[in-house]
């Protein structure tokens, strides 16, 4: 990507945290007349399986109009809509008032520690911004013939952990000789993979949903009792979700905290009775709740089951983020997206998972989860799609979220 950028004349800064966690920065310099603005992508992608992909998931493969591959969506197609709209600014001879920075950086499917967080850390001279633009939001909403394009805002905090459940060995042919650890840990997973926690209805997810019902003859009367009575969001989400999975299970992860298992290991040999088993769990908390009381109400729920068995790892926790959205970006973004598309609407989100702009947010950046992407598939299947599998992104979609970035950019700091 350096050797690409330096191609159109800019000076690329390479950064490595560790031996293969490699970042690059670059920036257009402005007057400083107007704020400065970060435009951030990550360059790593989660793993994918051959097996179960149509084609090479790492072959970059263009086909049916389509390029296919890993990141595809989450996120390289986003680092290239940045890097050109960074080309085009220089190659049109654009009048910068204030810096635009480019940073593609490692690690942030690890959590972003090695990455974005590193260079905050480190280098926060090289990264710092008023604004900033990222993943997380942007993609079009297809609802009775008429698109939503969504501006994240928020994003929910991060509380993974580990439960190792402890046992005693002995013989597998004698199951109830020992102390199962296995058996443990299922009636964990059972109580953590089957929890509902409390719903709660912050005001960014409030404001969408409302979005959503003035645009859906369908959703209006379901999202308007939802909205009056939050206790029966479980009920009305079920039945949702009959018509469109996709949407009821994305609100319904927007309403709470959710626990969700990941990863199990456990046992040594086959004839022995396992006397350790561990689970990893993904948590997400909503804004406004706090890491430790997480993990409080989680030990609550398990309380039945002999803590003492039980150990707890905090593998990672962050928390919670938000950006306001009444500002002149915002507003222009909207301006922007009703250029191009008259008949749309747009609304505040928050995303169910977490990106790197919550290290900016921490230092006082405005960031804003906007890669403008248009829903020419299967909305659910193009989700799905995201650390799934045949992830894909179609050249269409490259040229309309280049052409709306580019427009936002140029206008917003020219």
């Amino acid at each position: 990507m350096a050797r690409d950028l330096e191609e159109d004349g800019f000076d690329c800064e390479l950064f490595e945290s560790a031996p293969g966690r490699g970042s690059i920065v670059t920036r257009l310099r402005g007057t400083g007349e107007k704020p400065s603005l970060l435009l951030l992508s990550h360059l790593d992608v989660v793993a994918a399986n051959p097996k179960e992909w149509s084609v090479d998931p790492f072959s970059g493969a263009v086909k049916d109009g389509f390029v296919w591959g890993r990141g595809a969506l989450d996120m390289k197609s986003m680092t290239a809509m940045e890097a050109m709209v960074l080309k085009l600014l220089k190659r049109n001879g654009v009048k910068l008032k204030g810096d635009v920075i480019l940073a593609a950086t490692a690690d942030e499917e690890k959590g972003g520690e090695a990455g974005a967080g590193w260079l905050v850390h480190n280098h926060p001279d090289k990264v710092k911004a008023d604004f900033l633009l990222n993943e997380g939001g942007g993609l079009a909403i297809p609802i009775d013939g008429k698109n939503i394009f969504t501006v994240q805002t928020a994003e929910k905090g991060i509380r993974w952990f580990k439960i190792k459940a402890k046992g005693k060995p002995g013989h597998g042919s004698v199951p109830d000789i020992g102390d199962n650890a296995i058996m443990r840990m299922n009636k964990v997973i059972d109580k953590l993979g089957n929890y509902r926690s409390q719903i709660i209805i912050i005001p960014r997810v409030r404001k969408f949903l409302s979005e959503i019902a003035k645009e859906s003859d369908l959703a209006r009367q379901a999202i308007s009792t939802l909205l009056q009575n939050p206790d029966m969001s479980d009920q009305i989400l079920d039945m949702l979700a009959r018509k469109d999975k996709a949407m009821a299970e994305e609100t319904r992860a927007r309403l709470r905290m959710t626990v969700t298992p990941t990863i199990i290991s456990g046992g040594v040999k086959e004839n022995i009775i396992p006397s350790q088993c561990e689970t990893v769990f993904a948590c997400r908390i909503l804004p406004g709740q706090r890491p430790q009381d997480a993990l409080n109400e989680i030990k609550s729920l398990l309380r039945d089951l002999d803590l003492g068995m039980l150990e707890f790892e905090i593998i990672q926790a962050n928390d919670p983020s938000e950006s306001p959205a009444n500002t002149s970006l915002y507003d222009l973004i909207v301006k922007v997206l009703k250029e191009f598309e008259p008949n749309c609407s747009v609304a505040p989100i928050m995303l169910t998972g977490g990106t790197d702009s919550r290290f900016f947010r921490k230092i006082g950046t405005v960031s804003y989860g906007f890669q403008p992407l248009l829903a020419d598939m299967d909305y659910g299947e193009m989700l799905k799609s995201v650390h799934g599998i045949d992830e894909r992104v179609s050249i269409q979609n490259l040229v309309f979220g280049t052409s709306v970035l580019y427009s936002v950019v140029e206008r917003f700091m020219a």
